[in-house]
């Protein structure tokens, strides 16, 4: 949760998506049976560059390399590189029998998402820092008074 309370999450509907998603309220629409395994735990929000990482290796044959070439893209907005690794991106799932159209809409999804990615390892340390904190303020608030 904590990669979502972040200011580009919250302004995107990213937040709405991933509540609704997990309680039932909407559908979680994969545009290919491949994105399931990588966005299940995440309701089908994009949330982490890991994911971003995954949907390359596993629908467009990107070597771990290359995907982090196009989360770096992504995340730094690096428009010649970019192009470059949609065409790969495109080529790539179009060799593993996925439709051009599907492959355009996953591109644009992974686009538009990672530009709100946040390193999973990331969020699970601050989490860790998070818990510690409110642990330390409820059982010894001596310790956290100002």
């Amino acid at each position: 949760l904590l990669a979502l309370y972040r200011p580009g999450p919250l302004q995107s509907g990213m937040v709405r998506d991933f509540v609704e998603s997990k309680n039932g309220r909407k559908k979680i629409n994969y545009l290919h049976p491949s994105l399931e395994k990588i966005l299940k735990s995440t309701y089908g929000i994009i949330l982490y560059q890991e994911q971003v990482m995954g949907i390359a290796s596993e629908l467009a044959d990107f070597s771990m390399s290359e995907a982090d070439i196009l989360r770096g893209a992504i995340s730094k907005k690096k428009r010649g590189v970019l192009s470059k690794q949609k065409s790969k991106f495109i080529e790539g799932a179009k060799n593993k029998g996925i439709d051009e159209k599907i492959s355009l809409k996953i591109f644009k999804l992974v686009n538009h998402f990672a530009e709100y990615g946040f390193n999973k390892s990331h969020s699970a340390a601050y989490a860790m820092i998070s818990y510690q904190t409110a642990y330390l303020k409820a059982n010894f608030p001596v310790l956290t008074k100002n």
